[in-house]
């Protein structure tokens, strides 16, 4: 992943079986390769769906030992038990809670984004200590086919939606996605790229010149619709011509630039690796 020169990863296909490609599938594509980053790169001691699911059975536990140490008569040594139990519980819920309410944040700030803009033109995932120097860059773009008028999404995941990620999934590790070593806890940027225009300053800001370290070889996804052989430019290049058929109306590629998250997911400290 970390490249030693400028040279640069050529972008690895993945085509959609639509015309085009909706707010939802966009959605759960990136989140999907966001938790597969984290996880990979041992930011996360397991799957982020588990890591979700303990997440709750935490606050489940931990709410039902309330409960019985409140209403339930018990001899001493077993209410010292029950309260050690409590206080493990409560340390767990507290590792987890901010790396869950980050990640929560992303997740509402790329539904928002996709619900207000139908033609991002890429997502870029950086993992390290700041994106102007990162450690590994994961790059996705998408071409979006014919415009279509849809109604409010509702980011229900379909099984094609899930197919689409996983055809994702096995092609960024074909690729070698994600076997660098353990490099200790770091944060993960998400940067998407969308007209000026957009607005959200609650959840983005706006990094027109936004750059990083040429070093670095990302890894590049590009999603294309079928029956479309469109050119995109590389993300760190500078701005070229955009196709017509791959852009808004009266709008031109210097509209496009990088808009920054501003929810920051910052990993745990992993002591084991993730079986490949």
């Amino acid at each position: 992943m970390e490249g030693g020169g400028s040279s640069e990863m050529e972008f690895a296909d993945l085509e959609v079986a639509a015309d085009s490609i909706d707010a939802s599938v966009m959605f759960h594509l990136v989140m999907d390769i966001l938790g597969f980053v984290l996880y990979m790169h041992q930011q996360i001691p397991s799957i982020l769906q588990d890591v979700n699911l303990e997440f709750d059975a935490l606050h489940t536990e931990y709410k039902d030992l309330e409960v019985v140490l409140a209403e339930t008569e018990m001899k001493a040594s077993q209410r010292r038990v029950q309260n050690g139990r409590k206080r493990e519980v409560k340390h767990g819920i507290k590792r987890l809670q901010k790396l869950m309410n980050n990640i929560g944040n992303a997740q509402t700030a790329l539904k928002l984004v996709f619900s207000e803009i139908p033609h991002v033109e890429a997502v870029i995932l950086v993992l390290g200590g700041s994106p102007a120097r990162p450690q590994h860059v994961y790059e996705l773009c998408f071409s979006h086919g014919q415009d279509t008028l849809s109604d409010a999404c509702d980011f229900t995941k379909t099984k094609a939606g899930e197919g689409i990620s996983r055809k994702a999934i096995r092609t960024l590790v074909s690729k070698g996605a994600g076997s660098a070593s353990y490099g200790g806890p770091s944060k993960l940027f998400l940067l998407v790229k969308a007209h000026s225009s957009f607005n959200m300053p609650l959840h983005f800001l706006p990094k027109r010149d936004f750059r990083y370290n040429k070093k670095i070889v990302p890894m590049r996804l590009r999603i294309r619709c079928r029956n479309q052989d469109h050119q995109i430019p590389a993300l760190n290049s500078d701005p070229q011509p955009a196709d017509s058929n791959n852009m808004m109306p009266s709008s031109s590629s210097n509209d496009y630039i990088w808009f920054q998250c501003r929810h920051v997911i910052k990993g745990l400290v992993c002591k084991t690796s993730p079986e490949e």
